[in-house]
C-alpha cells in the first residue's frame, strides 16, 4: 500500500496535534451547551473518533452518508443520501464534521437540509480544505489544514475504498488512480 504514496502531506503527529487545538477551540465556543457531532461517512469517522475526544464539554453523535461521487474521482454536483440521520437536530446545536471540502457541493447541500430541520446553530469543521477548487459558496467554521489540489488518502479518507487506514494524510500516485 505505501508503495503507491507519491508524497506524505501531513504526518501522524501533526493530525494529532491539529485535532487537540480544534478540540479546544470547539470546547471554549460551546461551554456549557451539548453539542451533536454529526460525521459525514465514510471518509469523516477517523478525524471525528479523535476529535470527540478532544472536545471536553457534553457531546452526542450521529452520522450521515452522502455521495456525489458515485465511482469518480470527480464530484458529479447530485448529491444522493445515502444513510439520514437517526436523531432529530430540531433546537440543538449542530456541528457537522467533514474529511474534506473540495468542490463544497455535497458540503451546501447538506448545509442547506439540516438547517431546514431547525437547529438550534450550524457549524462545519472540515479537517482538510482545497479552496481553489471551490464551486459553492459555504462558510467553514474550523479547518484543520489547507492542502492543494491533489489526489489524497489517508486518515479515513479512501480512493476505491483503500486507504483508509494510514495515519497520515498523503497524496496517491497519479498511476494509480488514472488506470
Amino acid at each position: 500500500m505505501n508503495h503507491d504514496i507519491k508524497e506524505i502531506l501531513i504526518s501522524q503527529e501533526a493530525l494529532a496535534a491539529r485535532v487537540q487545538e480544534l478540540g479546544q477551540e470547539i470546547s471554549e465556543k460551546y461551554k456549557g451547551k451539548e453539542l451533536l457531532m454529526i460525521g459525514v461517512l465514510k471518509g469523516a469517522n477517523v478525524f471525528m473518533s479523535d476529535l470527540m475526544r478532544a472536545v471536553s464539554v457534553p457531546i452526542q453523535i450521529d452520522f450521515i452518508a452522502a455521495s456525489s461521487y458515485g465511482s469518480s474521482t470527480e464530484s458529479s454536483g447530485v448529491v444522493r443520501i445515502v444513510k439520514d440521520l437517526d436523531y432529530s437536530i430540531e433546537g440543538k446545536h449542530v456541528m457537522i464534521v467533514e474529511d474534506i471540502i473540495d468542490t463544497g457541493l455535497t458540503l451546501k447541500y447538506l448545509y442547506d437540509n439540516f438547517s431546514a430541520r431547525k437547529p438550534s446553530s450550524l457549524s462545519i469543521i472540515s479537517l482538510l480544505d482545497k479552496p481553489e477548487r471551490r464551486k459553492a459558496d459555504i462558510k467553514v467554521d474550523y479547518t484543520g489544514f489547507i492542502i492543494p489540489d491533489e489526489f489524497i488518502v489517508g486518515y479515513g479518507i479512501d480512493y476505491a475504498e483503500k486507504y483508509r487506514n494510514l495515519p497520515f494524510v498523503a497524496t496517491l500516485k497519479p498511476e494509480v488512480y488514472s488506470k
